[in-house]
C-alpha cells in the first residue's frame, strides 16, 4: 500500500498535524526532517525553498546591463534553490521521488502563497519530463486545534479545485519577477549610458512605497508656513481655575484650505483685539456632559505590532519581526507572526480559555495573573465577532501567546511578548468608560461674544485599560465643577504667536500604515476594492521592503524618520519623465490584484494575465530605450556655493551640476560634475561641501563598471589643459605619498590603542587606521586597517575594541563582493596572518557535537 506525503509550510504546523493525526492513524516515527508510520510521511518547508531564475541565455552579469539585452521575457521560468534551505530542499525531493509515495498532500497555509510555495517545490522535484504522475490533494486550514485538522484531512480538495489558485499564485510571482528584473535592468542602463554603474532598482512594491515617502518630503520641502495665533485665557470659578481657548462657533471647515481651524486667527491685531476684549470680565458658563465608550484595540496582526513597536521603543520593523519570529521559533511562546489577520477562529474559545489559565498560573509574570483570572472568573472569553470569526481569518490567524510560559527572555523579547500578552487580555475586557464634558465659557462685551472651549474627560469604568495599569483617570484631565447660573471671572489671558507645520514625516510605524492602507490612494472602484485587504506589500514583506530601500541607498534612517536620499528624487523624477509613473503608484498593485482574483474566480486565463505583463515590460523598456533628449524634466535645485572655478551659479539638472554663469543664465564657465560619480548619487549637501572645500570623504556606495562596491574620497583637480576644475578619485594616495616622504604629526590625535604587530600607537590616516611606525621615510611597520571594510563602516569605538581585545563586537552591514549580500561577522586580529580577518558566529549543532575552532578569514580593506 502506497504512502501520502504531508507537506506543511512550517516544522511546526507539520508536529501539528502529527500530534492530531496520531490518535486516528497510529503513532509517528521521529526522522531528521520528517515523521513517519504506515500511511502518511509528514514534512515540511521553511517559507520558500526556491526562487525564479533567468534561463541562462537570459541571465547577463550585473556590469553588463545594456539595453541590447532587453527586455528580458524568458519562455520558461527555471528555478534555483536559496542556499540557507537546500538540505530541507533536498529531504523533500528524495521524500517526493519515493517509489511508495503515490500521493502529496499540500497543507502549507491556507492562501495565495502557500499554494505557490507547494508547487514550485514540485516544480523542481519533477522536471517537465515524466511529469510526477502522483495524486495531489489540498489540506485547507484556518484554525489548527487537533479537532480542525482531522476535519481538514477528511475534507480534503481535489488538485482541480486549487488550480485556479495556483495559477494566480504562478502568475503574480512571474509577474513581480518580469517587472522588477526589466524595469531594473533598463533603468540601470539608461543611467549609466555616461559610464559607470548606476544600480537603479525598481519594483511593483518596492517603488510605489519609496513613491509614498518622496511625495510627503515634497510636501516638506515645497511648504510655506503661516502665522497664526491662539487666544488662551484662564478664568476663575468658585471651585478653582480652568483653561479655555477662543474658537470662532461659526466656523465650517474648509475643504480647499486645511490649515484653517475654528481656533485660530490670521493676523495678530485681531488675536490682540479679543484678549483686549475678555481681559478682566466676567463671562457665562454653558456645559454639555455625556458618556462615552472605548474599546479596547483588535488583536495584533505583524503590520500593527510592528507599528506599536516602533512607536514606542523605536524597533525597526525588521527588529521587531525578527524578535516575534524568535518568540515563535525559538521560545515558542507566540503563535505564527507573519500574519495578516486580527482575528482567532470561531473555535479557538477553549484554546484562549486555556491560555488564559497558564497565564494565571505560577509560572507566568505575576502582572498578568489577576487579569488572566478576572477574564476566567467574569466570563470574559465567549463568542464575539470582534475576535472569533472565521470570516476575516486569512492563511493565518492574529498573533497571541501560546500555552508555553515565557523563560530566559531577553529585554526586547519581553518587551515585544508583554505587548501581546497585553493586547491579548485587553481584547476580552469590557469597554472603558468615560464622562466626556464640553465647556463653552462666553464673555460679553460691547454687543460683541467671544467663546472659549475648554474639554475634560473623566475616567469612569477603567475596562480593559486596568490591563494596561489606567484604573484611574490623570489629574489634569479633571475639570473643575462649576454651579448652575455661576459667573466666572478672567484672572489672565495670553495671545500664542504659532507658526502652521509641514507635515510629518513618515516613520517606520506610519510608513508600514501607508503601505497598509495604500488601497485608499487608489481612485478606480474595483481596484480600490481588489487592495482593500492587501495594500502594498504583505505583513511578511513590507519590512525587507522597507530594509530594501534603505539598502540600496533610497532612504536613510535619522532617529525614526525616514528621509528619501537624492538617488530617491532622481528615480522618480526617471520615471515619471520616461511616462512609466505607473511604477510609482499603488494602482499597479490594485489592477494586479482585481486580475488575480478574477483569475481565482475561473474568470481569466493565466495565458492572458502574462501576455498583458509581457507588453509592460517591453513598453518600459522601450520608453527607456528610445528617450533622445539630453535631461529629464524635473523639479531640480540650484546651489548657493558658487562655481569654484569662476564664482557663478550652479545649477542642477538630471545628470549634472553645471556652471550657468554670473546671472544664472545657462552660459556658465564649463564647469560641471557628474551627480552620480562611480554610481553614487551626490546629496544636495554634500555637493555643496565638495565646491566649497573642494574635497569630502571618505564616502561609500560608489560602484565600478563592473559593479563592484568600493569606498573613496572625492577631490576637485584643477586642469590646466582645460582651464577648468575635474572631478577626481582619491584613493589616499596624497595620505600614502605624505607619509612616505615626511613624518606625520599625529599629535592632535588621541591614540586608538597599540599596535598588534609592534605596539605602537595607532590613529587614524586618510581613510585608514595606521601604526604610528608605518609613516615617515624610515617607517618599520606596515599595520593598517580600512575605515570601512564591505561598505561596513568600522567605527573608531570598534577599532580601539580590536586593537584592545584582538576582536570587535559583531558587526551586521558587511556586504559580499561575490554574491552582493549582507553577511555578519567579528572583525578579529589573525595573528598567524599578520592581519585583520573575519570571524563568524558558530553555528549551531544539530547533536552534541566537539566544538570546533571558529573560521577566520581575510577582511579586505
Amino acid at each position: 500500500m502506497g504512502k501520502t506525503l504531508v507537506i506543511a509550510e512550517k516544522p511546526s504546523v507539520a508536529q501539528d498535524i502529527v500530534r492530531a493525526l496520531t490518535p486516528v492513524v497510529g503513532k509517528f516515527e521521529k526522522h531528521d526532517d520528517y515523521f513517519e508510520n504506515e500511511k502518511y510521511i509528514v514534512s515540511s518547508a521553511v517559507g520558500h525553498l526556491v526562487e525564479i531564475k533567468a534561463p541562462e541565455e537570459y541571465d547577463v552579469k550585473r556590469g553588463k546591463w545594456s539595453f541590447a539585452n532587453l527586455p528580458v521575457i524568458p519562455p520558461r521560468f527555471e528555478l534555483s534553490p536559496i542556499d540557507k534551505n537546500k538540505g530541507r530542499l533536498n529531504t523533500l525531493v528524495k521524500l517526493i521521488k519515493r517509489k511508495d509515495v503515490t500521493e502529496l498532500i499540500n497543507a502549507c497555509d491556507a492562501g495565495r502563497e502557500g499554494e505557490l510555495i507547494f508547487r514550485l517545490i514540485v516544480q523542481y522535484a519533477t522536471p517537465a519530463r515524466g511529469g510526477l504522475n502522483k495524486d495531489i490533494k489540498r489540506l485547507w486550514l484556518q484554525s489548527m486545534t487537533p479537532q480542525a485538522i482531522r476535519e481538514g484531512f477528511e475534507q480534503l480538495r481535489s488538485d482541480e479545485q486549487m488550480q485556479p489558485l495556483a495559477e494566480a499564485a504562478r502568475c503574480r510571482s512571474e509577474a513581480d519577477w518580469l517587472v522588477g528584473i526589466n524595469g531594473t535592468r533598463a533603468m540601470t542602463a539608461f543611467n549609466s549610458r555616461d559610464g559607470g554603474f548606476f544600480l537603479t532598482t525598481v519594483g511593483r512594491v518596492q517603488t510605489p512605497t519609496l513613491s509614498i515617502v518622496v511625495e510627503r518630503e515634497e510636501k516638506i520641502r515645497k511648504f510655506v508656513p503661516r502665522d497664526y495665533w491662539e487666544v488662551r485665557a484662564t478664568f476663575d470659578a468658585q471651585a478653582g481655575s480652568y483653561e479655555g481657548k477662543w474658537f470662532d462657533p461659526r466656523w465650517k471647515k474648509a475643504e480647499n484650505d486645511p490649515e484653517l481651524r475654528a481656533d485660530r486667527l490670521w493676523d495678530a491685531k485681531t488675536a490682540e483685539a479679543i484678549a483686549e476684549a475678555v481681559r478682566g470680565r466676567s463671562g457665562t458658563v454653558t456645559e454639555e456632559s455625556k458618556p462615552s465608550s472605548q474599546l479596547s484595540p483588535l488583536l495584533y496582526d505583524l503590520t500593527s505590532l510592528q507599528r506599536e513597536a516602533n512607536s514606542r521603543f523605536g524597533f525597526s520593523a525588521k527588529t521587531t519581526l525578527a524578535l516575534a519570529q524568535a518568540l515563535y521559533e525559538k521560545h515558542k511562546v507566540l503563535t505564527y507572526p507573519r500574519t495578516d489577520s486580527r482575528a482567532l477562529p470561531e473555535d479557538y474559545i477553549g484554546v484562549v480559555k486555556k491560555t488564559m489559565e497558564m497565564l494565571s498560573g505560577e509560572d507566568a509574570t505575576r502582572a498578568y495573573a489577576p487579569h488572566a483570572e478576572k477574564a476566567l472568573r467574569e466570563g470574559y472569553v465567549k463568542p464575539n465577532k470582534r475576535v472569533f470569526d472565521n470570516a476575516k481569518v486569512s492563511d493565518h490567524f492574529a498573533i497571541i501567546p501560546t500555552l508555553q510560559a515565557p523563560k530566559n527572555l531577553t529585554d526586547a523579547e519581553q518587551k515585544l511578548y508583554d505587548m501581546v500578552v497585553k493586547r491579548f487580555l485587553a481584547v476580552f475586557f469590557p469597554a472603558a468608560e468615560y464622562q466626556v464634558t464640553t465647556r463653552i465659557t462666553t464673555v460679553e462685551h460691547q454687543g460683541q461674544s467671544y467663546s472659549f472651549q475648554t474639554n475634560g474627560k473623566v475616567l469612569v469604568k477603567p475596562g480593559w485599560l486596568a490591563v494596561y495599569g489606567k484604573e484611574v483617570q490623570e489629574d489634569d484631565a479633571t475639570l473643575v465643577p462649576v454651579q448652575p447660573g455661576e459667573t466666572v471671572r478672567n484672572a489672565e489671558v495670553e495671545v500664542k504667536a504659532l507658526k502652521t507645520r509641514p507635515p510629518a514625516r513618515y516613520t517606520e510605524a506610519t510608513l508600514l500604515s501607508a503601505m497598509e492602507g495604500a488601497g485608499k490612494l487608489v481612485e478606480d472602484d474595483e481596484l480600490r476594492e481588489a487592495m482593500q485587504e492587501k495594500g502594498l506589500g504583505t505583513p511578511a514583506t513590507r519590512a525587507a521592503i522597507i530594509e530594501g530601500l534603505i539598502a540600496e541607498k533610497y532612504l536613510v534612517r535619522d532617529g525614526r524618520e525616514l528621509i528619501p536620499t537624492a538617488k530617491a528624487f532622481q528615480l522618480m523624477t526617471l520615471l515619471r519623465g520616461l511616462g512609466v509613473e505607473d511604477l510609482t503608484k499603488p494602482e499597479l498593485t490594485g489592477n494586479w490584484e482585481y486580475q488575480l482574483a478574477q483569475m481565482e474566480r475561473g474568470r481569466l486565463s493565466r495565458e492572458a494575465f502574462m501576455q498583458e505583463i509581457a507588453r509592460m515590460t517591453e513598453r518600459i523598456v522601450q520608453k527607456a530605450k528610445e528617450y533622445d533628449r539630453d535631461t529629464i524634466p524635473g523639479d531640480y535645485a540650484t546651489l548657493t556655493t558658487p562655481c569654484p572655478n569662476c564664482g557663478g551659479v550652479v545649477k542642477e539638472n538630471y545628470r549634472r551640476f553645471t556652471c550657468t554663469g554670473q546671472g544664472g543664465n545657462d552660459e556658465g564657465c564649463g564647469f560641471s560634475i557628474s551627480k552620480i560619480p562611480g554610481g553614487r548619487s551626490f546629496e544636495l549637501h554634500e555637493v555643496e561641501q565638495f565646491l566649497r572645500d573642494k574635497h569630502i570623504g571618505p564616502l561609500d556606495g560608489f560602484r565600478s563598471k563592473a559593479g563592484w562596491p568600493f569606498t573613496a574620497e572625492l577631490k576637485l583637480v584643477r586642469d590646466e589643459e582645460i582651464g577648468n576644475y575635474k572631478l577626481e578619485f582619491d584613493f589616499g594616495e596624497e595620505a600614502r605619498k605624505e607619509a612616505e616622504e615626511g613624518e606625520v604629526d599625529f599629535s592632535a590625535q588621541e591614540p586608538l590603542g597599540h599596535c598588534p604587530k609592534c605596539k605602537g600607537r595607532v590613529y587614524e590616516h586618510g581613510t585608514s587606521y595606521v601604526c604610528e611606525k608605518t609613516v615617515g621615510p624610515h617607517a618599520t611597520c606596515d599595520f593598517k586597517s580600512g575605515k570601512i571594510i564591505l561598505q561596513q563602516p568600522v567605527s573608531r569605538e570598534q577599532m580601539g575594541k580590536l586593537l584592545a581585545t584582538g576582536r570587535t563586537d559583531l558587526l551586521e552591514n558587511f556586504v559580499s563582493n561575490k554574491t552582493r549580500r549582507k553577511f555578519k561577522a567579528f572583525l578579529v586580529w589573525d595573528e598567524k596572518e599578520g592581519k585583520v580577518g573575519f570571524e563568524f558566529e558558530p553555528r549551531a549543532a544539530k547533536a552534541p557535537a566537539k566544538k570546533a575552532p571558529a573560521k577566520k578569514v581575510a577582511a579586505r580593506s
